[in-house]
């Protein structure tokens, strides 16, 4: 495989690991009360600040779920993320979670939503939606 192939995986990685872990931030704000748009203004311009986190907190914040880049299309890179990694035998435990809900998404219907809808998944798991205004 080239360099141009694992260069494309490796990004699906990262944009993967990013959106799971802005959900989760997102998601502890909210069950804890917090504005959830007050808090991703004050991480975005530091060390936690991407872009990913740019683009998909705000859509996540107004409930907008349109896609950009497919939940179905994310879950395929992200298996071909791992069977690359299995036979090279690099072991990517982070990687295999976040393909794992991906599938229960498109399980649950929602395969055709931006990838930003692993939000879902965390609101599923703590019981609470991620909204403006806490």
């Amino acid at each position: 495989m080239g360099a141009g192939n694992i260069t494309k995986l490796a990004n699906q990685i990262i944009v993967a690991a990013n959106i799971e872990a802005l959900s989760e931030a997102l998601v502890l704000a909210q069950k804890a009360g917090v504005d959830p748009e007050r808090v991703f203004n004050a991480i975005r311009s530091g060390l936690a600040g991407s872009n990913v986190m740019d683009a998909k907190a705000p859509m996540m914040l107004e409930r907008n779920f349109r896609a950009g880049f497919r939940i179905r299309l994310h879950q395929k890179d992200l298996r071909n993320v791992l069977q690359t990694a299995q036979e090279l035998n690099v072991p990517l435990p982070v990687t295999a979670l976040v393909q794992q809900m991906l599938g229960s998404l498109v399980n649950d219907g929602e395969q055709d939503l931006d990838h930003s809808a692993i939000l879902h998944f965390l609101e599923n798991m703590a019981d609470v939606e991620v909204k403006k205004g806490g």
